[in-house]
């Protein structure tokens, strides 16, 4: 049975929140500081949780899914992603188990069409999907400290792996210092039902909004699928064999273009991170083009004001787009935004298997004073 959509939130009762789930608390880069630091949580209520029981249960995902999740321990936190046949993006899945029941976290939108989706491939396996976004509340945080359910013993805290490679996995960004490294993120499942208690013992020190969230994500690179994904999106694009594939588990669906662009090809398209020229005072969009020139070569997936870094964006582009070069973000009321590049995925991202070049025969003939005919 699917819950409705959580369209309250009881951190809205703290002072200063803007937004359902609040946005902010009337202090954006505050508030991104203190959650940098490990000492503020944000409100996530409105992302969906399913839950699957079973025997077959993770051996059943491992199958359909990019990451190698058969053996995952009670307690350890996986990413994994679901592909169309030709290798395209449909679903990111944050998951954990507790030795009983695989959690799956999710963005709201995406837990109707994922469920729906899984009940079609159960078939005779010992699986059951259910959807408990009604009984459990997502809370993300750095390092604040939050007491998770742990309705089976063990507390449900998914911990981000894009802090490092994940074993199994691969990474195209050759930044010798990773901002990932920093990113010590966190989503915690409480029960639903406490939540309001929960919060009227805090302040507005201890909370932090989703506009704070969003722009630490940016500045750590991390792909989210609503913001960063489209319909055309392959993981290589994203940097997302990184944490989400394992790259020798065997079969799933769209692992054969996993292994092809990975080894033979390259992405056509590549993830950067734009630092914008902050003098017009303004945030390009979801969607606003990148140009080089006069030619359009991408779009702005993410955009935010950091507390360090100023105005930021990541954005799509094509992978032949020239990386020395400075490009332009075409914003809302005609505002044209100076941006460069810092370059997350290369040009180069892919080819990676070492096969050598054969000669041709013709080449080979006449060196040897033969002519092939």
């Amino acid at each position: 049975m699917l819950s409705s959509p959580v369209t309250t939130s009881s951190f809205s009762q703290v002072p200063g929140a803007v937004g359902v789930p609040p946005q902010h608390y009337g202090n954006p880069l505050g508030e991104q500081r203190r959650l940098a630091a490990g000492d503020a949580i944000v409100d996530l209520s409105n992302r969906a949780v399913l839950a699957i029981t079973g025997e077959d249960r993770l051996t059943w995902l491992d199958s359909l899914t990019s990451q190698s999740i058969a053996r995952l321990a009670p307690g350890e936190s996986a990413e994994t992603l679901l592909l169309d046949p030709t290798g395209r993006l449909e679903y990111d899945i944050r998951l954990l188990d507790d030795g009983v029941t695989t959690w799956l976290l999710l963005e709201a939108d995406e837990a109707v069409g994922l469920q729906a989706w899984l009940g079609r491939m159960i078939f005779m396996l010992r699986v059951e999907v259910s959807d408990r976004t009604a009984d459990f509340a997502t809370i993300g945080t750095l390092g604040a400290p939050v007491e998770a359910a742990a309705p089976n013993g063990i507390p449900l805290v998914w911990r981000d792996p894009w802090v490092a490679v994940t074993r199994g996995g691969h990474q195209y960004s050759i930044a010798t210092d990773h901002p990932a490294a920093s990113w010590t993120y966190s989503e915690i499942l409480v029960d639903r039902a406490s939540v309001p208690e929960f919060v009227e013992g805090l302040t507005s020190e201890r909370v932090a909004g989703t506009l704070a969230l969003e722009a630490l994500r940016i500045a750590a690179w991390r792909p989210r699928l609503a913001m960063e994904a489209d319909e055309r999106t392959i993981p290589h694009e994203l940097d997302w064999l990184r944490s989400a594939v394992h790259l020798t588990k065997g079969c799933y669906r769209g692992q054969e273009t996993v292994a092809k662009v990975h080894n033979l090809g390259h992405p056509p398209r590549r993830l950067v991170l734009l630092h914008l020229d902050g003098s017009e005072g303004v945030l390009p969009a979801h969607g606003d083009p990148v140009l080089a020139g006069d030619v359009e070569v991408g779009q702005v997936t993410s955009a935010a004001l950091h507390h360090e870094l100023g105005p930021i964006a990541l954005a799509v582009i094509k992978r032949t787009t020239d990386p020395t070069i400075d490009l332009v973000v075409s914003a809302a009321d005609n505002v044209v935004i100076a941006a460069a590049q810092e370059i997350i995925v290369p040009p180069s991202a892919g080819a990676e298997a070492d096969i050598p070049k054969l000669p041709r025969l013709r080449a080979t003939s006449t060196a040897t004073g033969d002519t092939a005919r």
